[in-house]
């Protein structure tokens, strides 16, 4: 990434202050109402410490005994009330802000134009998921400490009114506290970091795992992937155990520290009501808050810790969201119907690469090495940057560089030999957006008929993840459907019939010449019947173009074609 490590905790904490503005409202209301349910919390015991009072004093009959019951009645009403409608606006906002850095996220890595930052997609999909919950929770942290705060000072006043060492024993311990816990703190949002980048390599490489385990067992592989991961899990879990020691640390410490001030503060109130210097009522009052307040203490002295955790979390999310792109687009966009050409394109397997393919031709481009058809692929579909090979690629007429991407990929659709299929319906992988008009056509064409007729759902048939309930040709025919359904004005083929038989490959061969008859089409491949139904065929070898010719001339006259390509 190019955002320099030191900016890094300025656009996290960038992020946690768009989050707190945002949410102000929420926040003010769920403060007040935690603020209520806090002090209600702390008056309870006043309150019974003010009843023994009066009792002592041998006041004792109905009317007063019926208005403290009747006080007692209004704070735990109070308490109750304020609890549950506080925590309700509180999780709320909190839910709704993690759906906001969930989308935000999530549209930076959808982005047309890809963000410098050197994030797996596994990685990214941690940042989206648990890092902007965690962020989201500084909408709820905030309140909950500005009200644990009003308890403490409530019972510090209270204390204080029946003798000042009381309430100075709570100010001075809950500082002494918050001192000692502040600097933990720091130690835990380290280690969170650090774990939170070694759960999401790890899920990057589940991921990636996924995607080649049939390649994978197919030339024995699995088994190292498997201990790659092994390692990177095992490192991962590592990592959250020394969280979670930390957090214990963290945790034991706030505790037997809270109970340290509750007990001091219990026997303070004993050994002053001992000299005679409280009341017996004063002294209940004592107990009780000393008991009491150890829980708003507990949740005082643990906001830190969920605030270093929130502040890691935006970090990272940081890392997604301030990353620069890695090319800027621009504004124009191609003529409708243009052709294609590529002039001297220099890049990776590819040198000096120059052809031009008519608008309405199809035209098939047999390629000897691998490598170059897929880095001819990566140029055209606009996933190497312009800038980042030599030469020009124009679209109807136009330089690659000067289209908006958006633009470039409604005029030209680049499908790649390994399309992607999603969970859903057979519909849905066809038609994601549900406008096109040639489903039906796009079906029939890439032969996806069989498929379709095998279940009674016909197009909506379930899909599972990765289309893992369907053969390897069936899933290459239904990313084939949906590129023909998109119908754009230049359609690129990478490799589109690899993974079915002969028969079937003649057959979705002419359906396309077919179908795409007046539309720019180009087919990288070696198949013998696409390179048939062509209108011409660019031989590729070594990074350039050596041959131009029909395919059954090129078989009659170039030895080194009819090697490659005949089967």
């Amino acid at each position: 990434m190019t955002t320099p490590d030191t900016q890094r905790p300025h656009a996290g904490s960038h992020i946690l202050r768009t989050a707190l503005r945002r949410n102000v409202g929420a926040m003010v209301c769920g403060t007040v109402l935690m603020g209520l349910y806090q002090a209600g919390e702390t008056a309870f015991p006043i309150a019974l410490g003010l009843i023994v009072e009066h009792t002592m004093k041998g006041d004792r009959n109905l009317g007063s005994l019926g208005l403290s019951i009747a006080a007692l009645a209004v704070i735990i009403t109070t308490v109750s009330l304020s609890w549950r409608f506080g925590m309700r606006i509180l999780q709320k906002a909190n839910t709704t802000e993690a759906h906001r850095w969930r989308v935000r996220v999530a549209s930076c890595g959808l982005q047309p134009v890809a963000r410098d930052v050197d994030l797996k997609s596994g990685e990214v999909l941690t940042i989206a998921t648990e890092d902007a919950d965690q962020t989201a929770d500084i909408i709820e942290v905030v309140p909950l400490l500005i009200s644990s705060l009003v308890a403490v000072v409530i019972a510090a006043l209270a204390l204080g009114l029946a003798d000042v060492r009381l309430g100075l024993l709570v100010i001075v311990g809950t500082v002494a506290i918050l001192s000692i816990l502040s600097v933990m703190s720091k130690r835990i949002g380290a280690s969170t970091r650090e774990q939170q980048a070694r759960v999401a390599r790890a899920g990057a490489k589940v991921a990636d795992l996924i995607i080649g385990l049939r390649p994978l067992h197919g030339f024995g592989g699995n088994h190292a992937a498997f201990r790659s991961y092994r390692k990177l899990s095992a490192e991962a879990k590592h990592q959250a155990i020394t969280v979670a020691r930390v957090n214990g640390v963290y945790a034991g410490t706030a505790l037997a520290l809270n109970a340290v001030l509750a007990a001091a503060v219990t026997l303070t109130a004993g050994w002053l009501a001992f000299e005679g210097r409280i009341t017996i009522g004063q002294l209940v009052m004592a107990v009780g808050l000393a008991q009491f307040i150890m829980e708003p203490l507990k949740l005082f002295s643990e906001m830190p810790k969920y605030v270093m955790m929130a502040r890691a979390s935006a970090e990272r999310m940081a890392l997604v969201l301030t990353a620069p792109p890695v090319t800027t687009p621009g504004p124009r966009r191609p003529v409708a119907g243009g052709d294609l050409e590529i002039d001297c394109a220099r890049y990776g397997a590819l040198r000096k690469l120059k052809f031009q393919v008519a608008a309405g031709e199809f035209v098939a481009i047999a390629v000897y090495q691998p490598r170059a058809a897929a880095d001819l692929a990566s140029i055209l579909a606009v996933s190497v940057p312009p800038h980042a090979y030599e030469g020009v690629v124009r679209v109807g007429g136009q330089e690659l560089a000067d289209l908006s991407v958006e633009a470039v990929r409604e005029h030209m659709l680049v499908n790649p030999y390994d399309g992607e299929i999603f969970a859903g319906t057979l519909r849905t992988n066809i038609d994601p957006s549900g406008t096109s008009r040639m489903v039906p056509e796009a079906v029939e064409a890439s032969m996806l008929t069989d498929v379709v007729a095998l279940h009674r759902e016909g197009l909506d048939y379930a899909v599972r993840d990765r289309g893992a309930n369907l053969s390897g040709g069936q899933r290459q025919r239904l990313s084939l459907a949906r590129a023909l359904a998109a119908d754009t004005d230049v359609l690129v083929l990478h490799n589109p019939t690899t993974a079915v038989d002969a028969v079937t490959e003649q057959l979705i061969a002419r359906n396309i010449a077919k179908l795409r008859r007046g539309r720019t089409t180009v087919v990288i491949t070696s198949s013998p019947a696409l390179l048939d139904a062509s209108d011409r065929v660019l031989v590729l070898d070594d990074g350039v173009i050596t041959a131009e010719d029909t395919h059954r001339n090129l078989l009659a006259t170039d030895a080194a074609y009819c090697l490659a390509v005949a089967r």
